[in-house]
């Protein structure tokens, strides 16, 4: 376990739930009418019903940003950091940032808010929704500390959404080989896109391949599921399954919320 990972999530493994801000200024699913109040005010609502409810973290994200692109806006990365700076006072458990799908902009934001950890695609090459994908580890990771933050935990998503992965070793050799060669903090495993689950058999193979590393579940963790996945990884990252009628752009459901961490912490023994 690196040390920026277990200092932000200490020794438990941890459950992260996503703020999905509603669609940023400049998106084609922008409300206008809502405006940046209105962003402000659906965050809050649903950052309330998380911490509530007694997540360990949380991690605000772009996901109605659609369609995608690789190189964010400056305003969108400027408006998630007011946003998550109108919020900052309530913010009460570890917090993260992702900027679909643009690592730079998330170290950006997580400079600029004083985030704990990131999530990004920072290895691989694959063919995707929004064109060939090519991140640069490299060059995120040194931004990262040219921006005085080596201390940010990053977590590296190794089975991109809404692709497919170009090179042909499997799951588990492409995981060990981003440990080698690219030190993330942990590693997460996800399913197709987002909302869908990452299989059992490639939890347990990437695990098994990576020890000492933290590898999360990054996508489609459900109420159902939870316990089995918290058995092979090492925490989970969860959003969908939290909202009104289990649907991603719903608001959070408090209870829903709280019945999903009430089984983690029957899983987890506390």
């Amino acid at each position: 376990m690196t040390g920026n990972f277990k200092s932000v999530f200490g020794e438990t493994k941890p459950v992260i739930a996503m703020v999905h801000l509603g669609a940023l200024p400049g998106s084609p699913l922008h409300d206008a009418d809502k405006g940046l109040d209105g962003l402000v005010s659906d965050a809050a609502k649903d950052l309330a019903a998380l911490q509530a409810a007694g997540f360990d973290a949380v991690m605000f994200g772009n996901e109605n940003d659609r369609p995608y692109e690789f190189e964010v806006d400056t305003a969108s990365t400027a408006t998630m950091a007011y946003v998550i700076g109108r919020l900052r006072s309530e913010i009460t458990v570890p917090f993260g940032v992702n900027v679909l799908w643009d690592p730079m902009s998330s170290m950006a934001l997580a400079a600029a808010t004083g985030a704990a950890f990131i999530r990004e695609i920072l290895t691989g090459t694959y063919a995707s929704d929004m064109g060939p994908w090519n991140p640069d580890a490299g060059k995120a990771i040194r931004y990262r500390d040219r921006l005085g933050r080596s201390d940010l935990a990053v977590l590296f998503n190794v089975s991109a959404e809404f692709a497919w992965s170009l090179d042909q070793r499997s799951l588990a050799d492409r995981a060990r080989s981003a440990v080698f060669s690219s030190v993330p903090d942990a590693v997460l495993v996800s399913g197709a896109i987002t909302g869908e689950a990452a299989a059992m058999t490639d939890l347990e193979s990437v695990k098994a391949a990576l020890p000492d590393t933290p590898v999360l579940a990054n996508t489609g963790v459900k109420h159902d599921t939870v316990a089995d996945v918290l058995r092979v990884a090492d925490g989970c990252i969860v959003g969908s399954s939290l909202k009104v009628d289990g649907k991603t752009w719903n608001a959070v459901d408090p209870e829903r919320a709280a019945e999903f961490m009430r089984i983690v912490r029957e899983t987890r023994g506390g």
